[in-house]
């Protein structure tokens, strides 16, 4: 007897099943939201295909989905109940507006490990203060500058003098009140290693410098 060689086919594939269904709507006033099966806003999604139901309500919005990967919108000019299909894409971030009223309704979420943004610059603070008789730069705790750390600095300008002014030059840096008058005033300067000479143009024995590393 010879035995019959039976072939094995492997199983099918499961079909991919959507993480869940977000619920999108748009109107009929100025509202756009999208959020989970439990009503909760969406901010953050494990990535993934995800099944989004649209409920446009309005005819002067639509509801527009945009982010990599995915670009699904509903007409403005007529109300539109429609199901998209998506894949939200591992450290993306997504977007959802009204495109003729973008800046004001609209959304985001992220999805899976978004990096961090960089931290902001520390940004010291100096003072510089110009009277009649004296000029002077100090630093944040009122000790006299005389060495200090490079990067960027907010300076508290106070010109008392009528017929003086602050002057401050350096590497990358030429700034000053004027002679006449008084005034305030806050720069905003990135200081770079070098060094850097502060007077009055009036009266140059009001002077001063600091060395920045």
């Amino acid at each position: 007897m010879i035995a019959a060689a039976l072939a094995v086919l492997p199983a099918a594939a499961a079909p991919v099943q959507p993480r869940e269904t977000l619920r999108a709507e748009v109107g009929p006033g100025f509202t756009i939201f999208l959020r989970h099966p439990d009503g909760t806003a969406v901010t953050h999604l494990e990535p993934g295909e995800y099944e989004v139901a649209v409920e446009d309500k309005a005819i002067d919005h639509n509801f527009h989905l945009l982010g990599s990967g995915v670009e699904q919108s509903t007409p403005v000019e007529t109300p539109a109940t429609v199901t998209w299909t998506v894949n939200f894409a591992d450290g993306q971030t997504y977007r959802f507006q009204c495109d003729p009223h973008a800046t004001t309704m609209r959304g985001s979420f992220t999805v899976g490990t978004v990096p961090q943004p960089p931290p902001p610059p520390i940004v010291r603070r100096l003072s510089a203060t110009v009277s009649a008789v004296a000029i002077s730069m100090r630093t944040f705790s009122g000790a006299k500058a005389r060495v200090v750390a490079a990067g960027s600095y907010r300076i508290a300008v106070r010109d008392s003098a009528k017929t003086q002014n602050f002057h401050l030059t350096g590497p990358g840096v030429n700034r000053k009140t004027a002679v006449a008058g008084t005034s305030r005033a806050t720069w905003n300067v990135r200081l770079r290693a070098g060094k850097y000479s502060y007077r009055s143009d009036k009266k140059r024995r009001l002077s001063g410098a600091f060395t920045v590393r």
